[in-house]
C-alpha cells in the first residue's frame, strides 16, 4: 500500500504527487509564521524616572557682648581679639577678700539656621603671678539682667566657686539658632581673703576661650 500523495511507478520506484509538494510548502511556511511571532512576543516597552536632589549646607556662628545693660553690642571676637569683659569694681586694685563680677553674652548670628552648643573653656593666664591666688566661679543668669552679687547668687552653676582661673565648664549650653535665646554668663573673680602678701602688686591677664559646636 502507497503512502498519500506516492504512486508507484516504473519498475515499482514510487513517485511523490505535485500535491504533497504543495501541503508540504504549506506547513513549513506555517512554521515560519509561528517562528517570527514567538520572537514578537520577546519584546518589551521602556520607560525611566529620574530623580534629582539639592543640597546646601548649614550656617553657624557666634558672637559675643561684653558689659552691662539690656541692649548690648553683639560683634565676633575671635582668638586675638579678645572682647573686654567690664566689672563692677575695678579689678586693677583687688584686695584681699574682694569680689569683682562681670557679665559675657553669647548667641548665634541671625543666618545660623542649625542649633548648637557653646562650652566654656579655662582660661590661658598671664601676667606676673597674681594668677595663682586667684578664684572664680561662672554662672548663667537672663540675658536682660546684670551680672552682680545678687543675679550671681540666683544663677544656674557651670564653674564652681572658688576654682582656679585655669578650670573650665563641667558643661555646655544651649544654642537656638537665629539669634535667639542669648546666654548670659556672670563671672565672679576672687582675691581670698587671707591671701598673702607676696600677692601686692602682681598682676594677671585671663582669656577665656568659648567654643560653639553645631547639632546637626
Amino acid at each position: 500500500m502507497s503512502r498519500r500523495g506516492e504512486s508507484a511507478g516504473a519498475h515499482g520506484a514510487r513517485r511523490v504527487s505535485p500535491d504533497w509538494f504543495s501541503r508540504v510548502r504549506a506547513l513549513l511556511a506555517g512554521a515560519l509564521v509561528l517562528g517570527v511571532g514567538a520572537t514578537l512576543t520577546l519584546a518589551a516597552w521602556t520607560d525611566t524616572e529620574v530623580a534629582q536632589g539639592t543640597f546646601t549646607a548649614s550656617t553657624f556662628g557666634i558672637v559675643g557682648a561684653a558689659g552691662p545693660g539690656t541692649a548690648p553690642a553683639f560683634s565676633d571676637h575671635p582668638s586675638g581679639s579678645p572682647a573686654a569683659l567690664a566689672f563692677t569694681l575695678t579689678p586693677n586694685a583687688l584686695s584681699p577678700g574682694t569680689t569683682v563680677y562681670s557679665r559675657f553674652i553669647v548667641k548665634t548670628t541671625p543666618t545660623t539656621n542649625v542649633t548648637g552648643t557653646v562650652t566654656l573653656g579655662g582660661a590661658t593666664v598671664t601676667g606676673s603671678g597674681l594668677g595663682t591666688y586667684l578664684r572664680y566661679g561662672v554662672r548663667t543668669i537672663p540675658a536682660t539682667s546684670n551680672c552682680d552679687a545678687t543675679s550671681y547668687a540666683a544663677g544656674t552653676a557651670v564653674v564652681a566657686n572658688g576654682s582656679p582661673l585655669t578650670a573650665g565648664a563641667a558643661s555646655a549650653q544651649n544654642l537656638a539658632a537665629a539669634g535667639a535665646s542669648p546666654v548670659a554668663y556672670c563671672f565672679a573673680v576672687t582675691l581670698p581673703a587671707g591671701t598673702e602678701n607676696a600677692a601686692q602688686g602682681l598682676t594677671a591677664a585671663a582669656t577665656w576661650t568659648l567654643t560653639a559646636t553645631s547639632t546637626s
